[in-house]
């Protein structure tokens, strides 16, 4: 599950993204639904998995799918949005997988993406998020941002939002600079490009990660955040929806 952005970039890097998962697990069935703004749109994937299923169960087998969502943290899409389109499908066993991050995998990704923008050892960084009002979606953030900072080997990585919570990227940059760090880089806590990515990439005095896209240890995520779902749902004998705990 994909988020949706007017960018016409941002579909594009998440099919990509998503034919990375395809080549590691072939025999996956990988499918895309967007939120909104995209086709194909959530809705209509669950419900084109659900009438696969229907016709599976007139055979006498089950159907089932996992709804990974490609988002950074908790937050109401994850706990809510996405929990309420798996039941409006009751006979589709759908699992919500938890979000994406934070993750070592993702930071092994935020990592390459500031050296391919040519960030360099001992620079202070700003990563940049896309917001929520939701605490744990903060806190979820914060902890990125702290394994960012062991990563790269304890510089200082502050967090900052493009919508709904603060500081602001400029903001950050600013408190940065107080701290006498003039020149700090971006990493973008984005999966793909858009409105937010792009602003918050424009307030950098220093390098500018790009998006985190279709980056291997992305894909490999995905997949393990898939794995981690359906293990739940065979352990708790599920018949119908679970969203994760985490």
């Amino acid at each position: 599950m994909a988020h949706g952005s007017r960018d016409p970039r941002a579909p594009r890097a998440v099919e990509a993204l998503l034919e990375r998962v395809r080549e590691l697990r072939p025999r996956l069935d990988v499918r895309l639904g967007h939120l909104e703004l995209n086709p194909p749109l959530l809705a209509d994937t669950l419900r084109a998995a659900s009438d696969r299923a229907g016709r599976r169960a007139s055979d006498g087998a089950s159907g089932g799918a996992v709804l990974v969502p490609l988002l950074l943290g908790r937050g109401y899409h994850v706990k809510r949005d996405l929990p309420a389109a798996a039941a409006r499908f009751p006979r589709l066993r759908v699992s919500v997988a938890a979000p994406l991050g934070p993750h070592p995998l993702l930071v092994e990704a935020l990592r390459d993406r500031l050296r391919e923008a040519g960030w360099t050892p001992g620079t202070a960084v700003v990563l940049a998020a896309a917001g929520s009002r939701d605490p744990d979606a903060a806190a979820d953030t914060r902890a990125a941002a702290a394994l960012l900072s062991e990563r790269l080997g304890g510089v200082a990585v502050v967090t900052a939002y493009a919508s709904a919570a603060s500081p602001t990227v400029p903001e950050a940059v600013r408190a940065l600079a107080a701290r006498g760090h003039h020149r700090p880089a971006i990493a973008s806590y984005f999966t793909a490009p858009g409105h937010f990515a792009t602003r918050s990439a424009a307030a950098a005095p220093g390098p500018a990660a790009a998006p985190l896209g279709a980056h291997p240890a992305l894909a490999r995520l995905v997949l393990q955040r898939y794995d981690e779902a359906l293990a739940r749902r065979e352990s708790l004998g599920e018949t119908r929806f679970q969203p994760a705990s985490a």
